[in-house]
């Protein structure tokens, strides 16, 4: 028998052997690989600002909102995110009648959060569904709050309890949440703008027109009944400046002209001749000019002094 139909055993033996080997050595690696994958599928993170649900074949088991990094039973848990800060909902658009009657369309918008999630999912199921509810509660209680004041109250600022208003909303509507236990807090509940029907709107508009010139002319004839007022006043005051002026200075003047005479008779006194003179003089000052004519007898004394005699 030839050497080279001669099979080693041995040979076949350590070959078979380390073939069984690597094929375990696969398969452990594989696992590891898997587990190891499953491990870092399982692992989440929480943010800053949310809330992370873990429910077990649908129960909410969990909720983590502490930053970091946690973790979930593979297959059996599943996580959802709700967010932890505040948020705008805007309120659909409602019309209510006022205390007067009056049809208004009311713009609204709510600041809100979620306060407590497992309360929020057993009774509201989901964000949608909470804010819908959050709505109807919020629209009830603007129609009851606003069904109070006249439209007047509602549009004019000065007339306006507003400010108390949008207090006593969001109080009234935290309060109907609470009850339902829907685990959500209102912040703040703001009405952003008042409008009237379309059917409405221009009637109103005509009528604000008409009461604004109707004020608008009262202050004018206001302003001209003062203006009158006044003018007759300053008049009346400027006459009364005036006349007192003038009888002071008539009074001034007549005491300047008693004193001009008594200094002149003081004067002229102590000289009779001098002052004879002096009228004569100034006679001369009133009667003649250039064109002057004169006809005096010759030996008068008025014609001797203008010829020049002086005895």
């Amino acid at each position: 028998m030839s050497d080279q139909n001669v099979i080693d055993m041995n040979e076949r033996g350590g070959s078979g052997f380390n073939g069984r080997a690597y094929i375990k050595l696969g398969i452990f690696a594989v696992i590891v690989i898997a587990v190891i994958i499953l491990i870092f599928t399982n692992l989440f993170v929480v943010k800053e600002g949310e809330y992370k649900v873990i429910r077990q074949f649908g129960e909410v088991v969990r909720i983590d909102n502490t930053p970091g990094i946690t973790y979930k039973i593979p297959f059996i848990q599943t996580v959802t995110t709700l967010p932890k800060y505040q948020m705008t909902y805007d309120v659909k658009e409602a019309e209510i009648n006022t205390k007067d009657k009056k049809r208004v369309l009311i713009d609204n918008y709510a600041v809100w959060r979620i306060e407590d999630p497992k309360k929020m999912i057993s009774n509201a199921r989901t964000v949608v569904n909470v804010e819908t509810r959050m709505q109807e509660f919020i629209y009830s209680v603007v129609r009851a709050e606003l069904g109070q004041l006249n439209y007047e109250e509602i549009i004019n600022d000065e007339k306006s309890s507003r400010g108390s208003l949008n207090d006593r909303i969001t109080e009234r509507v935290n309060e109907l949440l609470a009850n339902d236990n829907y685990g959500i807090v209102v912040t703040d509940v703001r009405i952003k703008r008042t409008d009237l029907p379309e059917e409405n709107e221009q009637s109103v508009f005509t009528r604000m027109i008409s009461e604004r010139q109707s004020t608008a002319q009262g202050y004018l004839s206001q302003g001209d009944a003062e203006k009158n007022r006044i003018e007759a006043e300053t008049d009346k005051s400027v006459k009364a400046d005036l006349a007192k002026a003038s009888a002071d200075a008539e009074l001034i003047r007549a005491e300047g002209e008693a004193e001009a005479a008594k200094i002149y008779n003081e004067a002229f006194s102590k000289d009779p001749e001098f002052y004879s003179l002096f009228r004569t003089l100034e006679s001369y000052k009133k009667t003649i000019n250039d064109e002057t004519v004169i006809v005096l007898p010759s030996d008068s004394p008025y014609a001797r002094l203008l010829m020049g005699y002086t005895e």
